[in-house]
């Protein structure tokens, strides 16, 4: 069956934008250099961006301008559904394009630069999306306020190739954060300075009594983080856009990609300021950078008040158990459930496992990673070039996977490369299953996070050890998933997504 690439025309049903706006932006992104000389890539001279606000069916036009001199320019919208199947070029140095869309589903979403390392550089931010007017959200508060996480490496991308072991200098909060300058390579003579030509701490002010939504995302290159406000509970109320049934966390698990709002009660002892921090999980954080730090300021104190408490050490690096928990956690919220398919189509599984090729590591699926073609896949597709990639398809399960032990590390040390792509029949429900196993070290599998790109997906439950094609899926959840962009599989574990195949393309 062969997947063909046509204009799918439909009508976007919601509910009527009677208060619709269009809102119009204009970005320059730009190459600039920090104090330690890496390059940063910024928009209209920031990172993060601006923020794109609007409400629920508002029309958005960004006009970008890609004035770096040397590198081409995409943004990816994560999170917002770009209504048709074709795929764009990017913007070439010079050039202006621009991206047009409606703000389709109220959350809280993601863009970012989709070519090369520019995202890791700084190029990101915000896409925060109201109820029309008159709608409430399921809960209240009084203020807001927009964190963005990420991991910072002060060589330049193309000073410093990109490997996966790499280890980053600094943990940033809202693009502020400290580290070891003795480490630079160009260190500056102000051993205190920041790595982004910002302030070291961002003070969060909250008044006593107050309830505030803070709206959380990871931009995180590589690691998985943890974020705690020091005395606080985080009740989680919606994750990747989606709102979810409410529930209480100490330490909020927040993988690259994902997006989520908690709530802040600010019921401690108002006459001091609390730490907030970010830490690094599922790697031994204390070899590899310092925590984020930040300030939460209680007024009337002054925000330069440092806490006189020493920053929360953060959960157990390598303690798997309240990160599972905390997904399992996250459900549907009561009137806001889309149920999902009552069966699937067709049922892929995908082993992931870390091996070599050509002596360098690789992740791959199956035992196999992917060699993109020369030719784009839409392009080979639409012409029907089939010399141009592989057209056998690949096995929807791994033959010999029950019988393989996930918790060593495996016999078959090397990967293949391949160009191979699954073919899925139009409008149909697909699971996929996410396997995850030991690396090329004993005793070591990482939690990795996955985003089905085009698609969000139900989460229809979560596994440790092998999971059992005739058993495990009678478990699913199928009265409240949660729906997600992004997800994570956690060691020697398995979890597992449900889609609908209803968007023609790659």
């Amino acid at each position: 069956m062969r997947l063909s690439i046509a204009l799918l025309l439909c009508v976007l049903v919601i509910m009527p934008y009677a208060e619709a706006r269009f809102r119009p932006f204009r970005w320059d992104v730009k190459e600039e250099s920090d104090l330690y000389h890496k390059r940063i890539f910024t928009i209209n001279g920031e990172t993060p961006g601006p923020t794109i606000q609007g409400q629920q069916g508002d029309a958005v036009e960004v006009k970008v301008t890609n004035s770096l001199v040397k590198e081409n320019l995409a943004i990816q919208w994560h999170g917002i559904r770009q209504r048709g199947p074709w795929c764009l070029c990017s913007i070439s140095p010079g050039q202006t394009f621009t991206y047009s869309f409606i703000l389709d589903r109220p959350g809280t979403h993601l863009y970012y630069s989709h070519y090369s390392m520019q995202k890791v550089a700084g190029l990101y931010g915000w896409i925060r999306v109201s109820p029309p007017y008159g709608v409430a959200e399921p809960f209240a508060y009084d203020y807001e306020q927009s964190v963005i996480l990420n991991d910072w490496y002060n060589k330049s991308s193309n000073d410093q190739a990109f490997y996966w072991d790499v280890d980053p200098e600094s943990l940033q909060i809202q693009g502020k954060g400290k580290f070891d300058s003795s480490k630079s390579a160009t260190p500056s003579s102000d051993t205190m300075a920041c790595n982004a030509t910002i302030p070291a701490y961002l003070n969060w002010t909250i008044v006593p009594g107050k309830t505030n939504r803070l709206r959380v995302s990871s931009v995180a290159i590589r690691y998985a983080l943890s974020f705690q406000i020091e005395g606080h509970n985080l009740t989680v109320v919606e994750a990747d856009g989606y709102f979810v049934e409410p529930f209480v966390v100490q330490n909020l698990f927040i993988y690259p990609g994902e997006t989520y709002s908690v709530l802040i009660k600010a019921d401690q002892d108002p006459s001091r300021n609390y730490w907030i921090t970010s830490n690094i999980v599922g790697w031994n954080a204390a070899a590899i950078a310092p925590p984020g730090l930040n300030v939460l300021n209680y007024h009337p104190n002054h925000s330069n008040h440092v806490p006189p408490t020493d920053p929360p050490t953060g959960p157990i690096w390598n303690d798997v158990a309240p990160q599972l928990a905390q997904s399992i956690a996250i459900k549907a919220r009561r009137g806001y459930v889309r149920t999902p398919p009552p069966k699937a189509d067709r049922m892929i599984v995908l082993l992931i496992t870390r091996n070599k090729i050509d002596g360098y590591f690789h992740w791959s699926v199956n035992y196999v990673s992917l060699t993109l073609p020369r030719t784009p896949y839409p392009i080979a597709l639409n012409e029907n070039l089939h010399h141009v990639f592989d057209q056998s398809p690949p096995p929807d399960h791994l033959p010999g996977y029950a019988d393989s032990n996930d918790y060593r590390v495996v016999d078959k040390t090397n990967a293949t490369s391949s160009d191979l792509i699954y073919r899925l029949k139009f409008n149909t429900t697909v699971d996929i299953i996410l396997q995850n196993a030991n690396t090329m070290t004993a005793n070591n599998s990482e939690t990795i996070p996955w985003h089905l790109h085009g698609h969000d997906f139900w989460v229809l439950g979560y596994g440790s050890g092998r999971f059992n094609v005739a058993n495990d899926p009678k478990k699913y959840n199928l009265a409240n998933p949660i729906m997600k962009s992004t997800v994570a599989v956690h060691p020697y574990g398995w979890t597992a997504l449900r889609f609908v195949a209803n968007k023609p393309g790659m």
